[in-house]
C-alpha cells in the first residue's frame, strides 16, 4: 500500500472540512465549525489496481493575519486549494497560497476545488477566472460538499496524479 499525505488549503470558510467530511464519511453538516490547526482524516482509495492511503491534512483557513504555517505542509505529497465560489476574494487567497508553498517546498502536484456550486443565485466566479485558474497548472473542479458533486472524483484524480511516475 502506497501513503501519501494531502495538505487541503484554502481562506477561512470556503468549505474544506465539509470536502473532507463528504469524501471521507459521505457526510454534510451546515454547522461551520472553525478548525484550530489541523484535522487528520485517512482513506483508503483504489487507483487502478493500487492501494493508496491518503493522509488528509485539513489545515485551519486563512484570514488576512493567520497565515498557515509551511510546518504543516512539510512532507506533502499533494495539495487541494479549495475556493469558495460565492466569494471571489477567496482566490486570490488561493493563488497566494499556492504561491507561497511553491517558494517554501517546491512544486507538488495540486488540484482547485471551486467549492459551493450548488449556490448557484449567490456564485461569483466568472470564467476568465476559471481561465486564469487553469493556467497555473493545476486541475480545476467545481464542487459542492452539500451535494457531494464532484467531491469523490477530484479527490481521485488527485490520487492517480500523486501516483504516476
Amino acid at each position: 500500500m502506497i501513503q501519501k499525505k494531502v495538505c487541503i488549503l484554502g481562506a477561512a470558510g470556503v468549505g474544506k472540512t465539509s470536502l473532507t467530511a463528504q469524501f471521507v464519511y459521505s457526510k454534510f453538516s451546515e454547522k461551520y465549525l472553525s478548525t484550530m490547526g489541523v484535522k487528520i482524516d485517512r482513506k483508503t482509495v483504489d487507483i487502478e489496481g493500487t492501494q493508496v492511503n491518503l493522509m488528509l491534512w485539513d489545515i485551519h483557513g486563512e484570514e488576512k493575519h493567520k497565515k498557515v504555517t509551511t510546518s504543516y505542509i512539510r512532507g506533502a505529497s499533494g495539495m487541494i486549494t479549495v475556493i469558495d465560489g460565492t466569494r471571489p476574494d477567496t482566490v486570490d487567497s488561493a493563488c497566494e497560497i499556492l504561491q507561497r508553498v511553491d517558494e517554501a517546498l517546491g512544486k507538488i502536484p495540486n488540484i482547485f476545488l471551486i467549492n459551493k456550486s450548488d449556490l448557484q443565485d449567490e456564485w461569483a466566479i466568472t470564467e476568465d477566472t476559471l481561465k486564469t485558474l487553469s493556467t497555473l497548472g493545476s486541475p480545476v473542479y467545481l464542487t459542492s460538499a452539500k451535494t457531494g458533486d464532484n467531491v469523490e472524483s477530484s479527490f481521485l484524480t488527485l490520487a492517480k496524479i500523486l501516483i504516476t511516475p
